[in-house]
């Protein structure tokens, strides 16, 4: 059987880590304060920061910072601040801001093994719809990249924890990379080298994995969804070596602190009170059925029950149907219900919030419907999210 995931060549960050990881890019989109916070604490340090766009500042033209950022890309490569983990997985131990401990490696993942194409029987599968024009302004940056930077997560669906968890026993006697506390109070991070007959028993137990598997699904995508549909989009518009990877964190589905939380969805410029009588209407009223769905509409200092008859399996997709349909305002996606709650006190605005599905329900969702509506669930909070560390050359 072939290998699916491989070690690499790693670029890291001579010093500074602190001030290089930033979380990822599609965090705290309707805060531009942490951002602003992000840059007011890099100053004028080499950092993550520098090379990426985060989504709160997305404008119809982003020609301008898409240039920067490939101009400071290859800045960083001439000034000499990377040094190089040569063909190796990294081990990371993540303690969260509750003191909660996330295991996961990182590698590569073969391009062509992975599709985004609902129904598609691929080793790697997305686990919510893409959204397509979410994808150009990610190839911009990309295409012509020097190097690659990933905030996506993979969950293997581990029960009996062959890959990942054995390395934890072994930790001390692999080489320590990088041990850094992570800004904006979002925990501590550690990374160790793992290679020769370690690296080959990760791909062992992996391949073990997709012999168990009904179908061969190993990989189900749970976070930077988007950005892996870019990285196949790139490898689509020019199929090199290179191109055809991606880095990438895996992790266990089963880790004991990975905790699926719904997206919650707030919706600008609006008149609430008509949105949310449109929506019951639109799904046939008031419902109190056995299976019905319930919301909890949001909007200053409001807050209004409601219960209607399902159009999708999970409250979520009910709600997107309806949003999707019916063109009502902007939308944005938040994690967490205090965040959805002060972003609704916003004049015309109005926040859903909702009951969310178990991780334990992923891959069978997964392998029996294809991909979820999108934003469907979040794995942790947002501070929780992947950083950007680890870098490839492209």
């Amino acid at each position: 059987m072939k290998n699916n995931f491989f070690p690499a060549n790693i670029l890291l960050p001579k010093a500074d880590f602190e001030k290089w990881a930033v979380v990822a890019c599609d965090q705290y989109t309707s805060e531009p304060e942490y951002w602003r916070e992000v840059e007011n604490f890099v100053g004028e340090s080499p950092s993550a920061y520098n090379i990426i766009l985060p989504e709160c500042y997305l404008s119809n033209d982003n020609s301008q910072r898409i240039e920067k950022i490939n101009e400071n890309m290859q800045k960083y490569f001439d000034d000499g601040v990377f040094q190089e983990v040569d063909n190796s997985f990294i081990y990371v131990e993540r303690t969260l801001a509750d003191g909660k401990l996330r295991r996961g490696i990182i590698g590569l993942i073969d391009l062509e093994d992975y599709s985004y194409i609902k129904g598609e029987k691929a080793l790697i599968r997305s686990t919510e719809a893409t959204v397509l024009e979410r994808i150009p302004p990610r190839v911009e940056i990309r295409k012509n990249a020097p190097l690659e930077m990933p905030h996506i997560m993979l969950l293997i669906d581990d029960k009996n924890e062959t890959v990942i968890e054995p390395l934890a026993q072994k930790s001390a006697d692999f080489e320590k990379v990088y041990d850094f506390t992570l800004m904006q109070n979002s925990g501590s991070i550690k990374g160790f080298k793992v290679n020769g007959d370690d690296a080959k028993n990760i791909q062992n137990a992996l391949n073990s994995l997709i012999a168990d598997s009904d179908d061969k699904m190993l990989f189900a995508v749970g976070d930077g969804n988007h950005s892996l549909a870019t990285a196949k989009e790139c490898y689509e518009l020019n199929k090199t070596e290179a191109s055809r990877y991606a880095l990438v964190e895996v992790v266990n589905i089963h880790e004991k602190s990975l905790e699926f939380e719904p997206i919650y969805r707030v919706v600008f410029g609006v008149n609430p009170e008509e949105v949310i009588n449109d929506f019951i209407e639109k799904t046939g009223g008031e419902y109190n059925g056995a299976d019905a769905q319930k919301f909890t509409c949001v909007y200053g200092n409001n807050v209004r029950e409601i219960s209607v008859k399902p159009t999708g399996k999970l409250a979520v997709a009910t709600l997107q149907k309806y949003l999707d349909e019916n063109k009502k305002g902007e939308i944005d996606y938040i994690h967490g219900e205090d965040v959805t709650i002060n972003l609704a006190k916003k004049e015309n605005t109005l926040g859903f919030i909702f009951s969310g599905m178990q991780k334990d329900e992923l891959f069978d969702a997964v392998k029996l419907d294809g991909a979820l509506p999108r934003k469907t669930f979040s794995m942790g909070h947002a501070s929780d999210k992947r950083f950007y560390i680890e870098c490839r050359k492209l």
